[in-house]
């Protein structure tokens, strides 16, 4: 009798996922693993376009209003945007980040061989990250994370102890915050913070999770019309400007989430990193931000695991996982 071939185990796979038998899939089927956390992760996601079709036919309003390509109407706790880590050594990474920021695996797995980590999903604070392992001829790619926990003298000294170099010591800044930067040994920057200012809120500024994708470039604001241009994205607050009339800082609504942006400066030079971005139509998302000067790396696709996804560099060489859950 002839050996299954993938997609008759991948639709085997997917079943057992839909039954609630997902337990120990990965380990039966290595070759699958990161499709399976995927299928796993959309499993209880219902279909976006119906739920726009849905939407349309019960409230008033025009067509464009209900089409917006970044509204996020995914089901709560689905972030529209979750940071994504290529790096050297995921395995010990996932280790700093449990023992530094009491981070949580949801799931790992490994590729063929049992060697490096294809795909991994970690719980920081109420916050989704995703990582793996470079794959060959494949570059790292770090990123920088704002990260707000409880008592962040005590994580910046964890994070001191589990490997991490400072960048600045805890310090209550004017704008209600007590911070501290970290590097870890991959390349990330970690800005940790505890809100001081509004007590209903601690340890979070209202509108963010534990964790959010901190972006600097070079001509900040030409970043943040890219972001708008390309993902609809709008200001949650009027930006600060520095005394050299560049963005200082600026935060930005994408769906769900916030994404937070400025100039690069001093130690704080620009780390392009991995973004992944759900929408409701990635095919027009994907044109978006090809008019707005993005650069296709991988054109929309329908994928195995459920998801029609594209890739796209932003002029800052950011890249974006653009995906639509299906």
């Amino acid at each position: 009798m002839a050996e299954p071939n993938v997609i008759e185990r991948l639709d085997a796979a997917i079943d057992a996922i839909l039954a609630g038998r997902q337990e120990g899939l990965a380990l039966r089927d290595p070759e699958l693993a990161a499709l399976l956390v995927i299928a796993a992760d959309l499993r209880d996601v219902p279909d976006p376009q119906f739920k726009q079709r849905l939407k349309a036919d019960l409230l008033p309003g025009t067509k464009e209003e209900m089409m917006s390509t970044t509204e996020s109407r995914l089901e709560p706790g689905f972030q529209t945007i979750r940071a994504y880590l290529v790096l050297d050594g995921a395995s010990d990474f996932i280790q700093f980040l449990k023992d530094a920021f009491g981070a949580i695996e949801n799931a790992r797995f490994k590729g063929p061989g049992g060697g490096k980590i294809m795909h991994a999903e970690m719980m920081v604070g109420n916050s989704k990250l995703e990582l793996g392992d470079a794959p060959a001829r494949v570059s790292p790619r770090p990123g920088a994370l704002h990260l707000y926990l409880d008592d962040i003298d005590a994580v910046y000294q964890r994070a001191l102890r589990a490997g991490a170099t400072s960048l600045m010591g805890p310090t209550d800044q004017f704008y209600g915050d007590r911070e501290a930067a970290l590097r870890d040994r991959w390349g990330n920057s970690w800005y940790i913070a505890t809100h001081l200012a509004d007590p209903s809120t601690k340890p979070f500024r209202k509108g963010f999770r534990s964790l959010t994708p901190y972006l600097h470039a070079r001509g900040a604001d030409r970043l943040m019309r890219f972001l708008k241009e390309a993902f609809g994205a709008q200001a949650v607050e009027e930006p600060t400007v520095s005394a050299q009339g560049t963005i200082a800082h600026a935060v930005l609504q994408i769906g769900d989430s916030v994404i937070e942006l400025g100039e690069a400066h001093g130690q704080w030079q620009a780390i392009p990193m991995g973004i992944h971005l759900f929408v409701d139509d990635t095919d027009a998302v994907y044109e978006r931000a090809l008019r707005a000067g993005g650069k296709s790396v991988r054109p929309p696709t329908d994928m195995p695991y459920g998801e029609r996804g594209a890739t796209v560099a932003d002029p800052f060489d950011n890249q974006w996982f653009i995906g639509t859950p299906r």
